[in-house]
């Protein structure tokens, strides 16, 4: 199958295939639209917003879990600064996407388990098992739940 100039210029140049699409939707051409190529943007979007939270969610337990049960003091500080920077982070998140609330009842003890796991590889720490921070999104983006 022959890809058209449009689907050529998205694999030569994904920026001016943005422009040129947003300018074919804005005059409303839509004969012209690479369609297929459009389409797959989109459902991609999505997949990285949910990969975003994950990724965001999972350093928030490691911080957490770390201001926690590692007995560092040194390093409390910065440890809060990132706990609550990735607080800040995920309610931007959520505010832009409110969907991903239920997105997140779906990963959250994943990615809990994701950070038990990465925390156990870098520190002689207990950790535990069950998450102990609240299942709430709201309360756990708000509270300083390390100390």
């Amino acid at each position: 199958m022959t890809k058209s100039p449009v689907q050529n210029l998205y694999q030569t140049d994904f920026v001016l295939w943005v422009q040129n699409t947003v300018s074919k939707l804005k005059s409303q051409n839509y004969i012209d639209v690479d369609w297929e190529n459009l389409i797959e943007e989109i459902e991609a979007l999505g997949g990285r917003d949910r990969r975003e939270l994950e990724s965001r969610l999972t350093t928030l337990f490691e911080h957490l879990l770390k201001r926690r049960y590692v007995n560092l003091p040194e390093c409390y500080r910065g440890w809060e600064v990132t706990i609550s920077r990735t607080q800040q982070e995920l309610k931007r998140i959520f505010r832009d996407s409110p969907s991903l609330r239920n997105y997140y009842l779906i990963v959250s003890n994943e990615c809990y388990q994701d950070a038990v796991k990465n925390m156990t590889k870098e520190y002689d720490a207990q950790f535990p098992k069950d998450c102990p921070f609240p299942p709430d999104i709201d309360s756990l983006l708000t509270d300083n739940h390390g100390e």
